[in-house]
């Protein structure tokens, strides 16, 4: 894979990419808010998914991990973000990347948008649950993170190959 310099229009697509996701994740919250909190919830498909306001927020992680220790989350997760960006400037902009491109904007937005919950609220708004099967109350930036991680996943199992890391590796000529 030819490593190609990093560009100011790629990473100005990802800033607009980012801005559009978390302001449409903050915006799924707001709507939350204001229809669903103290009301009951709301069922799309009746016994399998409904919007379900999580009362009292949620201030730990998936599956109320570390519930009650908000300050991991204010410390990870600007690390995450950056640990993230640098992964976005070191791929190369080429087809081939183009898919793990898009994941990390997924990933940061989600990323972002529930660290702006944590410094607004103290906790995430979560508001959709897969009621089917008990699944925890979820929101849009959760959505963003765990789909991106498991393509991701996917990508790196049987898309890429082993010389499509290269651009991790550090050679003399850069």
């Amino acid at each position: 894979m030819n490593k190609q310099k990093f560009s100011a229009k790629y990473a100005l697509w990802a800033f607009v990419g980012i801005v559009v996701l978390v302001a449409f994740d903050q915006w799924t919250k707001h709507l939350a808010t204001i229809y669903l909190e103290g009301k009951s919830p709301i069922p799309l498909i009746d016994g399998v998914l409904e919007f379900h306001f999580l009362e009292g927020g949620n201030t730990g992680a998936a599956w109320g991990l570390l519930n009650g220790h908000s300050w991991i989350f204010y410390v990870s997760t600007p690390i995450l973000i950056l640990a993230v960006m640098y992964l976005f400037y070191k791929l190369p902009q080429t087809r081939r990347a183009l898919p793990v491109h898009v994941i990390t904007v997924f990933i940061i937005s989600g990323a972002i948008g529930n660290l702006i919950d944590r410094i607004r609220f103290s906790s995430v708004i979560d508001f959709i649950y897969f009621k089917l099967i008990n699944f925890p109350i979820f929101n849009v930036a959760d959505i963003y993170v765990t789909v991106s991680t498991i393509l991701l996943f996917i990508l790196v199992l049987f898309y890429y190959k082993d010389a499509d890391y290269d651009f991790l590796k550090k050679t003399k000529t850069e």
